[in-house]
């Protein structure tokens, strides 16, 4: 059985560039609530942080007294209920952060040697783009790996993607010239729609998950607050005409390309059927 489905995973989701609408960190964040995680480790925030660009937030205690809250990542681990009582999902962990603003590469160092004490074996990457998407359209999301093992077993495309990338790439990369594999996933959120927390990619996302871990977490909560964001939309569609035919165009090219895609699939089956109904005879 994979390392995603038996061994110890880091689920891993950054706020900022790589997260439109907060739906990476909302998905990682439902993940650690379900395993009731506790913070086992972070980074110093003096180390990686420029706090005019991600700035500390100031709130109030129960006490009422002001505190305040820097960026930061920080390290999940499963807390002892869920070790003792739910022991197949003991094995997932949580890293969720700020992306950082400066030393990438010392950062990267760091986090790995997180990952090594805590002996993880596999990590899925969380994130969400902004794209030219239908909000009334189940939200699209890709799997990709650079881990040939992994592609292999479970099909996964490998990114071909040039460009400039964000912390998990580079993460990424660490990880595996370290020997551990890793999962991407990622949503797209439209973009007009993208105003946080967008909680329809959120649960798309931790559906995906879901899957690829082979577990389950409670995301009810996050499926009704999926469906009131939709109907909000879909209210401030109905009051903007100019958006509304927008999305109806979105839609449109949607549903053709997905319906390209079931006749390429359903011919390529075909195709296989025949060549396989069509095999010569073997020689005895």
């Amino acid at each position: 059985m994979s390392q995603l489905q038996s061994g110890r995973v880091l689920i891993v989701a950054f706020e900022g560039w790589n997260d439109a609408g907060e739906a990476a960190s909302g998905a990682a964040k439902v993940i650690a609530r379900e395993l009731n995680s506790d913070v086992v480790a972070a980074v110093d925030p003096e180390d990686y942080y420029d706090f005019q660009f991600s700035r500390p937030m100031v709130s109030f205690d129960d006490q009422g007294n002001r505190q305040l809250a820097w960026p930061t990542t920080e390290f999940y681990a499963p807390g002892i209920d869920v070790v003792q009582e739910q022991p197949t999902k003991a094995r997932v962990h949580v890293l969720l952060g700020v992306e950082p603003s400066r030393r990438w590469k010392a950062f990267a160092a760091e986090v790995l040697e997180m990952v090594e004490d805590r002996e993880i074996d596999a990590v899925v990457f969380l994130g969400a783009l902004l794209a030219d998407v239908p909000h009334t359209r189940p939200i699209a999301t890709t799997i990709t790996s650079q881990n040939q093992a992994l592609r292999a077993e479970f099909g996964y495309e490998k990114s071909d993607y040039e460009g400039p990338v964000g912390i998990l790439s580079v993460l990424g990369l660490a990880l595996e010239s370290a020997g551990i594999p890793t999962v991407s996933i990622w949503g797209s959120v439209p973009h007009y729609a993208h105003t946080p927390p967008v909680s329809k990619a959120s649960l798309s996302l931790l559906l995906e998950a879901e899957r690829v871990l082979g577990l389950e977490f409670g995301h009810e909560a996050l499926a009704q607050e999926a469906f009131a964001w939709e109907r909000a939309v879909d209210e401030l569609c109905e009051g903007d005409e100019e958006l509304s035919n927008y999305v109806k165009q979105l839609e449109a090219a949607r549903d053709e390309y997905e319906a390209e895609v079931a006749n390429g699939d359903a011919l390529a089956a075909e195709v296989e059927r025949f060549l396989r109904d069509n095999q010569p005879p073997k020689k005895d």
